[in-house]
């Protein structure tokens, strides 16, 4: 797009103007503007990776326009200084006084960025981060935060084959490669349309981050297994157990949101599973839980988090959340992690994971719980995953079992914890 017209610029400064009072996630209203106002792809591309590009760099955007910049403001630096947007693409949604601003703004010199402004960073979270990856480490976790992800599908085996799904997507047009981790991931250039694609229609594809496809593998459930997924969600990680287990044996998907498991039901439909059993819960304590006790052989717990793993999808994440809510989290993470092990029986597996990188949601969590559960033990799970022939670069060694660390500048997904758990009695 090369020329942007005062109608499209008003309606990114809205979306924006919403977005950074910070009550509600950036993707949900963004949705709902473009439910709303209807706009061509090309439209819908700008108004969001504008806003994307935002809040990415807002704490450096700030510094440069000063605390009391106004969204519309911020939306103008955002396009001259990270989207590479000249005056003449802007002016005809410009009067006199705001490109003569501009004109200035562009050539007003910069001073020397702060570590925050570098890492576009929380004050609350440079300080978690910077005793544990130094400086330079630090810079380059956030650049790999601040680069935008590119688009993960996951193969359904019970469908189709990774080379046959490549083969179809290369015969219609896509530039799609092989994941580097999963042996189910495609990684496809740009963002194409695939919500119409037949692969997708028929369940052939799901999309889910590289990263995230690997704690079905961690998991490991075998055909006619009982095996629960504690916190479902929409059932991404469900639908990936589920093909593994062939759809045999039983599959639970609890979830304390009825409204999201409903976004599981045409996903299931399309997926050809037959043993995914969705149960809406009231809470980790609730009483179907409980008469489980000690009946099943495994569980995965993707807990509630703070989701600062993904920031490349979800930028606005690192404005929204607080040291505090991470504490919060952390509590909340331990109730769950200590509910969903009475599920395991003797023998049995469990997985703790989440899309954190901080450890107080991350080892921490884990080293408690294994502190008052002598019943459970730490597994190695980058061994594990290569048995399945996932192999991780050599920083995941260390002495004794290891949990699993993935991080975008390093493995090119999402940051991802994983702890493998087996019950001995």
């Amino acid at each position: 797009m090369n020329v942007i017209t005062a109608p499209l610029l008003a309606q990114t400064v809205d979306v924006v103007e919403r977005i950074i009072r910070w009550q509600q996630p950036a993707d949900a209203l963004l949705s709902a503007h473009f439910r709303q106002h209807r706009l061509g792809p090309r439209e819908r591309a700008f108004v969001a990776e504008t806003a994307y590009a935002l809040l990415r760099h807002w704490r450096s955007l700030s510094s440069w326009l000063g605390a009391h910049a106004s969204p519309r403001e911020l939306v103008l630096a955002t396009l001259i200084q990270r989207r590479g947007y000249s005056l003449r693409m802007l002016e005809g949604a410009l009067g006199k006084i705001e490109a003569q601003w501009l004109r200035e703004l562009k050539a007003r010199p910069q001073a020397a960025p702060t570590l925050a402004e570098r890492c576009e960073l929380p004050d609350w979270l440079l300080e978690r981060l910077l005793p544990v990856w130094g400086e330079a480490g630090l810079i380059e976790l956030a650049d790999g935060l601040n680069t935008p992800a590119p688009l993960d599908l996951r193969v359904n085996p019970l469908k189709i084959e990774r080379p046959a799904a490549l083969a179809r997507l290369h015969a219609d047009g896509f530039k799609a490669v092989p994941g580097t981790l999963s042996p189910l991931a495609i990684r496809v250039t740009g963002r194409p349309a695939l919500n119409r694609h037949p692969l997708f229609l028929d369940g052939s594809l799901e999309v889910q981050d590289e990263g995230s496809q690997l704690l079905a593998f961690l998991l490991a459930p075998r055909r006619g297994e009982r095996v629960a997924d504690f916190c479902a969600g929409t059932g991404g990680k469900t639908l990936a157990l589920g093909a593994l287990m062939r759809s045999t044996g039983r599959l639970y998907a609890f979830d304390v949101s009825a409204a999201r498991l409903q976004r599981l039901k045409p996903r299931l439909a399309r997926s050809g599973l037959s043993n995914v059993h969705p149960v809406a819960i009231a809470d980790e304590n609730d009483a179907r839980i409980k008469r489980l006790a000690g009946k099943l052989d495994r569980v995965l717990v993707d807990a509630p988090c703070s989701g600062l793993g993904t920031l490349r999808r979800n930028p606005d994440l690192k404005w929204r959340q607080s040291a505090q809510a991470v504490s919060e989290l952390a509590a909340k993470q331990a109730r769950i992690l200590a509910a969903a092990s009475r599920l395991v029986k003797p023998g049995g597996r469990l997985v703790y994971a989440t899309c954190s990188i901080l450890a107080e949601e991350n080892e921490e969590v884990v080293a408690a719980f294994l502190a008052a559960q002598p019943a459970f033990r730490r597994c190695d799970a980058p061994e594990e995953l290569q048995r399945h022939g996932v192999c991780l670069p050599a920083e995941n060694a260390g002495d004794g079992p290891r949990d699993l660390h993935l991080w975008p500048q390093r493995h090119g997904c999402d940051g991802f914890y994983a702890a493998l758990l087996e019950r001995q009695a």
